[in-house]
């Protein structure tokens, strides 16, 4: 077997990975479309309900940008969507004027344990666990 096998196998692997992503959001923002979030919403409401390394639940939102699958400008928009809709809350970070912390809400953490077992059941379906 040559090179030209070894990267149709490589391609091929990388198209699989790609498929089960695409099915694997699909369940999960079906399944969330009853609470008014989609996968990338609840991706940034879990990890904020996860704990944050901040006393007051709040995480930077630079440091989110790492953690999710979104360009940075997606994710800003992504929480000005979900402040918007009284899930989570902004602050300007004093050590930092250009840093901007994001934390949940009441509201937010409320709606996250309400989605969080719908998610966990979509996640299984879709990966077959």
């Amino acid at each position: 077997m040559g090179a030209t096998a070894d990267g149709a196998r490589l391609e091929e692997r990388w198209r699989d990975i790609l498929a089960v992503h695409a099915r694997t959001l699909g369940e999960i923002d079906r399944a969330l479309t009853p609470y008014g979030i989609g996968a990338s919403d609840f991706e940034v409401l879990d990890l904020l309900a996860a704990g944050t390394p901040r006393e007051d639940g709040q995480c930077r939102v630079q440091d989110l940008t790492g953690r999710v699958h979104l360009s940075q400008s997606a994710l800003s928009r992504l929480i000005a969507r979900l402040e918007r809709d009284g899930l989570v809350e902004r602050a300007a970070c004093p050590e930092d004027r250009r840093g901007v912390y994001v934390g949940l809400t009441p509201r937010g953490r409320a709606r996250h344990a309400e989605a969080l077992p719908v998610q966990r059941a979509a996640l299984a379906r879709a990966l077959g666990g």
